[in-house]
């Protein structure tokens, strides 16, 4: 009894012995495999450039109230919150961050140089965060970004001219403090822009002609700026334009009656600005169909129009946009007394209804 007992003692320190080794071989390929998995993001020259950008952008976030990007740490950026990877557009076995999607994540910060190093962004959402400070120079290196949305954040200075390259369908820079002019160059974007909102950015200055280039649009929202001088007419050879908006800011002139002829358009609004004439069915857009909103401006035989007061102040200086120099104090039109504040947040003159002799 006592050899049988000692056998299946021997037997059972045998097969803890095997145990044992099976666990720390399990351990050391564990390890092996993950050593493989880092290397890989090593020696991938694209995400480590998304690496170097991603740290130098958490450097420079000083509120993150989710700890998003608590775990930002080490080279897999593929596993980041809110960071996507996918294979590279010019090499399928390559992978790369392909997008960032930080929406409603009230962080605050800055967005670094850096930045410029994620020039695989295809999709960047960082709506409703508390970003500020300008935007850099090297956001013309996100050449193939398709959607950007940096709407409802405290970005200052203006847009730049090569903000997203020349593959983005979708640009939202609502509820911003960019202020400027649209620039020229967003006619680059001629051959992709689908939408293109600019509410309550601060926006000064003529809407560019170069608008009229993008033909595949079919959403243009300025409202709540600054803007001055008439509405550019090349925006009438927007055929796929759907929805128009301009409506508190400080445009005058002509409503173009082709801008109201266009086929797909479905909402036109113009209101709070000071407009004198609606040229040919712009006067009657609603038998269209067309939702259309033309009150307080300067419109002779329309109710709810500006004072007459108003009108005659705001075309003593009339506004050239063939002449206007952006950041010219001399082109503004000054706004009506007592401005103020419209629920979006920007400054519009005189909301009070009132008729217009």
């Amino acid at each position: 009894m006592a050899s049988s007992s000692s056998s299946s003692s021997s037997i059972t320190n045998t097969a803890l012995v095997l145990l044992l080794l099976h666990c720390m071989f399990c351990s050391f390929y564990t390890l092996l495999a993950k050593s493989k998995h880092n290397s890989s993001q090593h020696e991938n020259p694209r995400l480590q450039q998304a690496y170097t950008a991603l740290q130098a952008w958490k450097v420079v976030i000083y509120s993150d109230p989710s700890n998003l990007t608590s775990n930002w740490v080490g080279p897999s950026v593929c596993d980041y919150k809110g960071i996507y990877c996918a294979p590279s557009i010019d090499d399928p076995h390559i992978q790369v961050v392909a997008g960032i999607d930080l929406n409603h994540a009230d962080i605050a910060g800055f967005i670094p140089d850096e930045f410029g190093l994620l020039s695989d962004l295809a999709l960047l959402h960082l709506n409703s965060n508390r970003f500020c400070g300008i935007l850099p120079a090297t956001f013309a290196n996100l050449t193939l970004l398709f959607e950007l949305d940096l709407s409802n954040n405290r970005l200052t200075s203006v847009i730049p001219a090569n903000i997203s390259g020349s593959t983005a369908s979708v640009v939202v820079f609502a509820n911003n403090n960019l202020g400027g002019c649209l620039p020229p160059s967003i006619s680059k974007l001629a051959n992709s822009l689908e939408e293109l909102l600019l509410i309550n950015t601060n926006l000064s200055g003529c809407l560019p002609p170069e608008v009229g280039f993008l033909y595949k649009l079919k959403v243009l929202d300025a409202s709540n700026n600054k803007l001055v001088g008439s509405i550019p007419y090349s925006i009438a050879g927007l055929f796929q334009l759907e929805q128009l908006n301009v409506a508190h800011n400080m445009l005058t002139g002509t409503v173009p009656a082709g801008i109201c002829e266009l086929l797909n358009l479905a909402n036109f609004t113009l209101s709070y600005n000071f407009f004198c004439e609606e040229e040919g069915i712009c006067s009657n857009l609603t038998s269209r169909s067309i939702a259309f909103d033309d009150r307080q401006n300067c419109l002779p035989e329309k109710r709810f129009q500006r004072s007459k007061k108003e009108c005659d102040a705001a075309y003593e200086h009339p506004v050239d946009c063939f002449e206007f120099h952006c950041g010219d104090p001399a082109g503004a039109i000054s706004p009506s007394p007592s401005p103020s504040t419209h629920p979006a947040g920007a400054i519009s003159p005189s909301p009070s209804p009132s008729t217009h002799p």
